[in-house]
């Protein structure tokens, strides 16, 4: 069930069209000089009107098909069609209040307060995947009670959000009134459908294996494909807030004109988040099993769970590096390439991992994620790069991926030996620990941007 509500959130973004990555960025473009007070106002009431429009829209729609979910959709074989119902509707309430989270991330992101973001978003997250396990300790394990909290999460998490954003936004005269319009979206509306498309193809790629799955797995077999899929996107996570700092700062130097700063931030980031990412994903690879038994106890969910999660920790490992030309074209304001790059992907990529995962469950859809990130990473960023920074690709590609990668491959290779193969699951633990932070230690040594960080401090 809750890899399924992942999913759910997932699928709800299809709703955003474009509109949280726009608000991030005509708010960082505000803060550059590009556009005055009132004209942003009027912007942020008039993207308030459309979210709250498609979360009652898209919320409710997925409240009052629940019973058909619970009931045809679900291969439940433990649960009851009803508590199955209130679960799902409860998911529909919370997707919705958080995809309503977005817009108000986007303008603190485009603020750049960025460190209260990471403290804040560490905060709710703690509450809701540590918090949640004292009340199931203590009140009960049932899907309803789990989604009730996470319901009353999602109620704070907005709540806040909202007021910090508030805080953030230019005073408006005494007197003066900002009524909704759809005019203060006539500018930024063809970027925003640009990124709608993208979003919408991300979604499709990223998604569909699980949407099929969902429909064919036994509901506990799907729970061994999530939990597989989820350790996997570990890698994504960690690498993300590096993204959230860089795409507002990159749309203001680009505002600025400064071309040099820009490209200076592009080329440090991709190496951070390199190290970063190359560290997590060959710890996770190279100790696969020993990390699902060691997190889980369960040796045969290990054993299954274990290629699925390897094939997806190095797609995602791909993934995070190929996503920095997107950033470029962002700050840009030009998304015709990676609108065109999408389409071609879609047209492709989307029967494959319909087949492979009906044809060969969650393994073959692992393949098709690798490869498609390989495809992407190899066949069309170089396109991208030509267009928007001559002359830096394969600077970009050997200096500040492939070496750090090859490195920190090479470590997790030799350092294997050292995972214990027998013990209890806190040896495991630690063994993973001690594992990964060597390799981290490798990759940053690769680094020149973590070298010229350490001589200036020197």
């Amino acid at each position: 069930m809750v890899g399924f509500f992942a999913m759910l959130q997932m699928w709800f973004n299809l709703l955003d069209m474009g509109l949280t990555p726009t608000m991030a960025r005509e708010t960082a473009r505000f803060r550059g000089g590009a556009t005055d007070a009132l004209s942003y106002r009027r912007l942020v009431r008039a993207l308030e009107g459309v979210f709250l429009t498609v979360a009652l829209l898209g919320g409710g729609a997925m409240f009052l098909a629940a019973g058909y979910i619970a009931r045809d959709w679900l291969q439940t074989t433990q649960l009851s069609i009803d508590e199955v119902k209130t679960a799902v509707q409860l998911m529909a309430s919370i997707v919705a209040m958080r995809w309503m989270c977005g817009l108000y991330r986007g303008a603190i992101s485009g603020s750049e307060r960025l460190v209260w973001l990471g403290w804040y978003n560490s905060f709710i997250a703690t509450l809701r995947f540590i918090g949640v396990l004292l009340v199931l300790k203590f009140i009960g394990v049932t899907p309803t009670i789990f989604f009730i909290y996470q319901f009353c999460m999602a109620m704070v998490e907005l709540v806040c959000l909202l007021y910090y954003a508030y805080r953030l936004l230019p005073i408006i005269p005494d007197g003066m009134r900002v009524p909704w319009s759809w005019t203060p979206l006539k500018p930024v509306f063809k970027f925003s459908l640009t990124i709608a498309f993208t979003s919408s193809v991300w979604i499709l790629v990223t998604q569909t294996d699980k949407l099929v799955l969902s429909k064919l797995l036994p509901l506990a077999e799907y729970g061994y494909f999530t939990l597989a899929v989820l350790v996997g996107s570990g890698v994504i996570v960690i690498s993300g807030p590096v993204s959230v700092a860089i795409m507002p700062r990159m749309a203001k130097l680009e505002a600025e004109g400064n071309h040099t700063g820009l490209i200076r931030v592009y080329r440090q980031a991709t190496q951070l988040v390199a190290v970063i990412a190359g560290a997590a994903s060959v710890t996770v690879t190279f100790c696969a099993e020993s990390l699902l038994w060691a997190w889980t106890g369960d040796k045969v969910l290990a054993h299954q769970a274990a290629p699925i999660l390897i094939l997806y920790t190095i797609g995602n490992a791909i993934l995070v590096v190929s996503a920095f030309p997107y950033y470029l074209q962002y700050a840009k304001g030009d998304l015709k390439l990676h609108l065109i790059g999408n389409a071609v992907f879609v047209v492709l990529l989307i029967p494959s991992i319909i087949w492979a995962a009906s044809k060969y469950g969650g393994v073959g859809a692992g393949y098709v994620w690798l490869f498609t990130n390989l495809l992407s990473f190899v066949a069309w960023l170089p396109i991208v790069h030509r267009k928007f920074a001559p002359g830096l690709n394969l600077k970009w590609y050997f200096q500040d991926i492939a070496i750090i990668y090859l490195v920190a491959s090479t470590a997790g290779y030799f350092l294997r030996t050292i995972l214990p193969v027998n013990g209890d699951r806190a040896l495991q633990i630690g063994g993973v620990m001690t594992f990964g932070l060597l390799v981290l230690m490798t990759a940053a040594c690769a680094s020149t941007t973590v070298w010229e960080k350490a001589a200036k401090r020197v």
